[in-house]
């Protein structure tokens, strides 16, 4: 096990700490228990501090000493709990990689604990979203943040988070009645969306999710299927920029960087059909993005993004 803050004695040596598992829990003798320590070690790149005790590493070496104690062990399931909320930003994307590295070189199942849902989306196999203990779905990163199975999935799965809008499905099923701030609009369903949701949620409460990047600016004026909103704030982070909306709270839609808008500008914008997510009024999925476009779409930014 890995645990959250190292769990190192204080009194030991790095070489100590690394030594302790296998002189409690192994028959191996000195010799052999140095080979390990020195094997783990260097595959650790922290042969240098053996000599070192705990006081005296930063917090990626002493981090390096607890996955170096574990791997001595050679187990066949590591299990970590929250290894690198203790690290700074750039620090953890180092260990992530190295974590990463280590799991491919070994080849031993590892069972990893985070609060941190993009550890989660670019470590994991498979992930599997708990809330309150429960859980709530199991499935591959892409599985998971195309198709979530509720709300509360699809709101933790991606960053920025999915927008949510509260609506009303029309009685007659071909749009829904979004709700704003100050403001509703009667957002059209296409006939695709409507065959997949049916007539069961006609007239019924309904949230539609919509990631911030598949909202698209309509530069031609307002259409039948675009909204209004002013831009309260412009957020830019160089390769693309975030916009954040009046329309309802916490609303967010990613652009590119080279788009021209300031703070205050009133936009037009409309949703990725293919992309829309509905759920019913107790959260669960209606509908998701099970179109060959949406994982086309997923694929390429994932590739672009590494």
């Amino acid at each position: 096990m890995v645990f959250q803050n190292y769990a190192l004695y204080p009194q030991k040596t790095v070489g100590e700490n690394m030594e302790f598992g296998l002189r409690m829990s192994t028959d191996l003798n000195s010799n052999e228990r140095q080979d390990k320590i020195r094997w783990a070690a260097e595959m650790m790149g922290i042969e240098e501090l053996l000599d070192d005790k705990p006081d005296e590493l930063s917090g990626g070496q002493k981090q390096r000493v607890a996955l170096g104690r574990a791997i001595v062990r050679e187990p066949e399931v590591f299990l970590f709990d929250e290894p690198l909320s203790n690290l700074d930003a750039k620090l953890r994307t180092t260990m992530r990689a190295e974590i990463q590295r280590l799991q491919d070189e070994l080849g031993i199942t590892s069972v990893y604990v985070t609060h941190d849902q993009e550890e989660a989306m670019t470590m994991g196999d498979r992930i599997a979203i708990l809330d309150d203990g429960n859980l709530q779905q199991i499935g591959n990163p892409i599985e998971v943040y195309n198709n979530p199975v509720n709300s509360f999935v699809g709101g933790f799965i991606g960053s920025p988070s999915m927008n949510f809008l509260r609506g009303l499905v029309s009685k007659k099923g071909e749009e829904i009645v979004l709700e704003g701030i100050d403001h509703e609009f009667e957002y059209p369903l296409s006939p695709e969306i409507y065959h997949e949701i049916g007539d069961d949620i006609v007239g019924e409460e309904v949230t539609l999710g919509a990631r911030p990047e598949d909202i698209m600016i309509v530069n031609n004026g307002p259409t039948d299927s675009s909204l209004t909103s002013k831009v309260n704030v412009v957020e830019p982070l160089g390769d693309e920029t975030y916009l954040y909306l009046s329309w309802s709270d916490d609303f967010i839609m990613r652009v590119s960087s080279d788009t021209e808008i300031e703070s205050g500008d009133t936009i037009h914008f409309t949703f990725d059909d293919s992309h829309l997510h509905l759920f019913s009024k107790d959260g669960h999925a209606l509908l998701t993005s099970t179109s060959e476009k949406r994982n086309e779409k997923t694929d390429t930014r994932a590739r672009s993004s590494s």
